[in-house]
C-alpha cells in the first residue's frame, strides 16, 4: 500500500512538473512589445493606442502583449523614437514635426497650409492605400523604422498666456514655443514671432514661468495637457497639420513570426479607423472647454487667414531643396 501511495505521489509531482514546464514554455512564447508616446491621458492619440493594445491582445489571444508608456513616461517623442531606431525600444510614437529629426523629407507636412481640414478624407485615403503612404513607408524603412499607424493629431492653432491674438499682426514679437522642426521655426519667424524650441514635457512650465508667451498646438492636446490653466487667448489659425506616427523598429518587426506581423498591421488599421473617427468630436469638445475656461478664441476672418497664408508661403521656397518636389506634389494632390 505504501508503495502505491508513493507511486501516486511521484506521478502527481511529475504531472505538476510537466504542467509547470508547459506554463513556462507558453509564457516564453508570449511577446511583449513596449510602446512609448508623449500624449496626455484622454487625448485622441492616446485613445487610439489604447484601442491598438486592446485589439492586438484580443487578436493574438494574449500571445502578444502591448505595454503602453504614455505622457512622456519614457521621455519625449524624439528620445523614444531614437530608442526605437536603435532597437532598445520596440515601438514609439512621434509627431510629424519631430520626425524631421530623423528624415528631412518628413518636413513636407510642416509646410504651412499644405493641407486643409476640408480635404481630410482624401489625405487619409492617400496615406492608407495610395502612393503617399507607400512613399512614407519607404522613407521610414530607410531610417530603420516601419509605420504601424498614421494617427490623426490635428491642426495646430496659436494660443497665448496674456496677449490677445485676433490678427496676424498680433502675433508679432511673441516668444512662441516650437518643436525642433526647422519649418515650424521658420513659420514662426515669417509671422514675426520669436521661435523658442522647447520639448513638450517642459512646455507647461515654460508658459507658466513666462519663458514663452504662447504656443501652437491642437485645442485637444492643449486641453488634455491642462495648458488651459495658463492660456488666455487663442485663434483658429490651423496653420500646420500634424500626425502622430506610430513606428516599430523594422529589424525587430522583420524577425517576428508572420502571424504576429499581420496582427500588428491589421490591428493598426482597425485602431486607426477608430482613432480618426473620434478625433473631430474630441477637438470640438476641447474647444468648448477653452470657452468654459474663459479663453477667448478668435475665428479668423477670411482676409486674415489669406494674409497668414501669404506671409508664410516663402517658407515653402526656403525648404525646396530639402523636400523632394514629387513628395510635395503627392500631398498637394490630396487637396484637389
Amino acid at each position: 500500500m505504501r508503495n502505491f501511495f508513493k507511486a501516486n505521489a511521484i506521478a502527481a509531482i511529475a504531472c505538476i512538473a510537466m504542467l509547470a514546464a508547459g506554463s513556462y514554455a507558453e509564457a516564453a512564447k508570449r511577446i511583449t512589445i513596449r510602446l512609448a508616446h508623449p500624449m496626455a491621458p484622454g487625448n485622441n492619440v492616446t485613445l487610439g493606442y489604447e484601442k491598438f493594445k486592446e485589439i492586438v491582445e484580443a487578436k493574438s489571444n494574449g500571445k502578444v502583449r502591448i505595454q503602453l508608456f504614455g505622457n512622456c513616461m519614457l521621455g519625449s517623442d524624439r528620445v523614444t523614437m531614437e530608442a526605437t531606431q536603435r532597437g532598445t525600444l520596440e515601438m514609439a510614437s512621434s509627431s510629424s514635426p519631430n520626425m524631421t529629426n530623423f528624415s528631412k523629407e518628413m518636413m513636407v507636412f510642416d509646410l504651412p497650409y499644405i493641407t486643409s481640414p476640408e480635404h481630410q478624407e482624401k489625405l487619409y485615403k492617400a496615406l492608407d492605400e495610395g502612393a503617399l503612404g507607400e512613399r512614407l513607408d519607404a522613407i521610414a524603412a530607410g531610417i530603420g523604422l516601419k509605420p504601424i499607424m498614421y494617427s490623426e493629431y490635428g491642426y495646430r492653432n496659436f494660443a497665448t498666456t496674456k496677449k490677445p491674438i485676433k490678427t496676424a499682426d498680433d502675433l508679432k514679437n511673441l516668444k512662441v514655443r516650437t518643436t525642433d522642426s526647422p519649418i515650424e521655426v521658420a513659420v514662426a519667424s515669417a509671422l514675426g514671432m520669436n521661435p523658442t524650441p522647447v520639448s513638450w514635457g517642459e512646455t507647461y512650465t515654460a508658459l507658466q514661468q513666462g519663458t514663452v508667451d504662447g504656443e501652437g498646438n491642437t485645442f485637444g492636446l492643449l486641453n488634455d495637457a491642462k495648458h488651459t490653466e495658463v492660456l488666455r487667448h487663442a485663434m483658429d489659425s490651423a496653420h500646420n497639420y500634424s500626425m502622430h506616427l506610430l513606428m516599430i523598429n523594422k529589424a525587430y518587426f522583420d524577425k517576428l513570426p508572420a502571424d504576429v506581423q499581420q496582427i500588428l498591421v491589421d490591428s493598426g488599421k482597425e485602431a486607426l479607423a477608430y482613432q480618426r473617427a473620434i478625433s473631430n468630436d474630441l477637438e470640438k469638445k476641447a474647444e468648448q472647454a477653452f470657452v468654459e475656461r474663459g479663453i477667448v478664441i478668435t475665428k479668423l476672418a477670411p482676409e486674415e487667414r489669406a494674409k497668414m497664408r501669404e506671409l508664410t508661403r516663402p517658407v515653402w521656397d526656403k525648404f525646396s531643396n530639402d523636400i523632394p518636389a514629387d513628395l510635395v506634389k503627392l500631398v498637394q494632390e490630396t487637396q484637389q
